[in-house]
């Protein structure tokens, strides 16, 4: 008798940039190309809820993502895509309310009733506060815009993920397994308790809400690793459930969860071996059959260069495609059930999860964990630790730390330099089109429905049905956002910065010694200790970097000031001022380093500090490296510079010219 194949996972690429029309093109013809579901990449400015012609949106409309600024735009990006067919995933965290909101309302003009909707909006603010920075409000009132969600997709979407535990930025930020594992649990219970303990919710609409939360993770190149943390993630979420809920159904007890590689893992020198990497990293999700993701996305190639091409999407498809079609991998049991070794390790990853855990309880919980800074630093500390094993080799990394000797890839040779570039047009059409949006609109009617939004805000009702009724009459994703900050206020979370607590080798100690001694030696000759800004322009909120730089210039004796994520090039000009910083270190990821740092020099030069030297981080590509030069910064750093000593040397090296004379 012939074996029963099992269906395959939800097949997605994370795809969104420049507009939604140009978005809408990608997301059909990924479609065509046998792609089962979607995933929506935002553009920072969305996702920290401001409209593509507000000041601090310059330069970052349409980077990371699509610009979405009005039900207009919504509309534009899911035409002719029949959404009661589709499932759709939505990287969406502090305004998530609002752009459900606008996807219930779109799919209504096309005439589809929202029980018909399937898919899942992140609605994980933990993770924000914790690695990837696009959070807004405190929080308290972030829990209850979570909860709020949950509460009306349980009852009016019933097929909605309401929320994607994600613990895919926590490893990208430094999390270990056991981190991963205790973080990602901790939050699902916090937010699943804060749920049972502010709204008057029955044990059988409660358990269904149990059964509605779905995670997001990631995986690494540790294979055996990674397959035991899934093996672990779905038994600890079912003694959660059974234990701490009191959930009865098994169906609600399911560890659901989608699945993307880790892109972190993606180097820039060597890229091409990256197509090995994504491969070894989806097999941990769909090899065992009782951990299987239930939806992965994979990366393209040059994710460490820039925007992928629709080439380079394709090729990450069709490497699913051929594991979940060639292969005779969904025509067996779970291939890993019985095996010692993989039982071992999922027993110790489970009883460490327990113990941080408990330490979490401990402290109070979810909230208190945020609030005081736990979390965040145990990360620092872990992503420190990983840093330094790269540095020193101990953690191998082919083409970065070791075998680094090749031929020159030709997928490198193409006249875009292997990667897609945003239309810089782009940006310009759409704030155009918000300016026009808001031109043709009844302005009395919009000031009324901002007015009720508020005032159920304040109300502590739930936010969802006015917010449909706003995104149907035009309001735009920025005056959502500001009457949620009038309301809610705006947060700043904790940074986790503190020195290193690394215990260094014999020969890390004689470097960081020889780098301590040439800034004693600044210090000597200025008659003060250097001073260095780390600074995090613009709306970008992964931090990894800058506070890595952060804790290691501390370590080699320099003052440090950094105030974490989202400063504004004005906000960084005053600092300089007042804090006489000697250097200025700029951390832009999102591709706006070139307008953001003309943003800053202008400022510097207005303020007469222009002899203040910059350095600037990120995924910047050779072309604009040699332009941010001419520019006038001292030095550029990407990817391919991860040996921080190097980077430390040099920093002091540029102190050194312009100070000590």
């Amino acid at each position: 008798m012939d074996q029963i194949k099992d269906k395959p996972w939800v097949i997605r690429t994370y795809a969104g940039h420049s507009t939604a029309k140009a978005s809408n093109k990608l997301y059909r013809d990924n479609l065509a190309k046998g792609q089962t579901g979607l995933s929506v990449a935002f553009d920072l400015p969305t996702q920290t809820g401001y409209d593509s012609d507000f000041i601090l949106s310059k330069g970052e409309v349409g980077k990371v993502g699509v610009p979405i600024s009005h039900i207009g735009n919504m509309m534009t990006l899911f035409d002719k895509i029949p959404l009661e067919k589709m499932n759709t995933s939505m990287t969406i965290n502090a305004p998530a309310a609002w752009l459900l909101a606008l996807y219930i309302a779109t799919a209504e003009k096309q005439g589809v009733p929202k029980k018909k909707l399937s898919g899942t909006t992140q609605n994980d603010i933990t993770k924000e506060y914790l690695s990837r920075g696009t959070y807004i409000f405190p929080p308290e009132p972030s829990l209850k815009l979570t909860t709020d969600i949950i509460n009306y997709t349980t009852k009016e979407v019933p097929k909605w993920n309401p929320m994607n535990v994600c613990s895919y930025h926590l490893q990208e930020a430094g999390a270990t397994p056991e981190q991963e594992l205790s973080f990602a649990l901790a939050t699902a219970i916090g937010i699943l308790e804060f749920l049972r303990e502010t709204t008057k919710i029955n044990k059988e609409v409660f358990e269904k809400t149990v059964g509605r939360i779905s995670f997001f993770v990631n995986s690494g190149m540790r294979f055996i690793t990674e397959t035991a943390k899934m093996i672990a993630f779905t038994e600890l979420w079912e003694e959660i459930c059974f234990n701490r809920f009191k959930i009865k159904n098994n169906k609600y007890a399911r560890f659901r969860y989608g699945m993307q590689v880790n892109s972190l893992g993606l180097t820039e020198s060597q890229p091409e071996n990256n197509v090995y990497r994504i491969l070894i990293q989806m097999l941990p999700v769909v090899m065992a059959k009782n951990s299987r993701a239930r939806a992965v996305q994979l990366p393209a190639w040059n994710e460490a260069l820039g925007l992928p091409r629709p080439w380079d999407q394709q090729w990450s498809l069709r490497l699913q495609q051929i594991m979940a079609f060639e292969t005779d991998l969904l025509e067996f049991g779970d291939i890993f059930s019985g095996s010692s070794e993989i039982r071992k390790k999922v027993n110790n990853l489970k009883k460490e999860a327990k113990y941080e855990l408990n330490e979490i309880d401990k402290l109070g919980g979810l909230k208190k964990a945020i609030e005081n800074g736990y979390m965040k630093k145990k990360l620092v500390s872990s992503q420190t630790v990983r840093q330094k094993n790269i540095e020193t080799g101990e953690q191998k990394v082919i083409g970065v730390n070791c075998y680094t000797e090749g031929v020159k890839s030709p997928l490198m040779n193409s006249d875009d330099g292997g990667f897609m570039k945003v239309d810089q047009s782009a940006e310009k059409l759409q704030i155009q089109n918000v300016k026009e949006w808001k031109d043709k609109r009844n302005k009395s009617e919009v000031k009324k429905l901002l007015k009720k939004l508020s005032d159920t805000a304040k109300s502590g009702s739930n936010i969802m049905d006015v917010s449909i009724e706003c995104a149907h009459k035009g309001i735009t994703t920025g005056e959502w956002g500001e009457v949620m900050r009038d309301v809610f206020g705006e947060y700043r979370a904790p940074t986790g910065i503190t020195a290193s607590a690394i215990l260094p080798t014999n020969k890390d100690k004689i470097k960081l010694k020889d780098i301590q001694n040439q800034v004693n030696l600044i210090t000597n000759k200025i008659g003060r200790r250097p001073k260095m800004l780390v600074g995090k322009p613009g709306l970008d909120g992964h931090s990894n970097g800058a506070e890595q730089i952060a804790v290691r210039a501390r370590d080699a004796g320099l003052e440090v000031v950094y105030d974490g994520i989202r400063s504004t090039p004005e906000q960084l000009v005053n600092t300089c001022i007042e804090e006489s910083i000697h250097i200025v270190g700029l951390s832009i990821l999102s591709g706006s380093h070139i307008f953001l740092v003309k943003q800053m020099i202008s400022l510097m030069k207005k303020n007469k500090i222009n002899d203040i030297p910059i350095v600037v981080g990120g995924i910047i590509p050779p072309l604009d490296e040699k332009k941010l030069i001419k520019l006038g910064v001292k030095a550029v750093f990407t990817p391919k510079n991860f040996q921080i000593e190097y980077i430390m040397n040099k920093i002091i090296n540029i102190i050194s010219s312009v100070y000590v004379k």
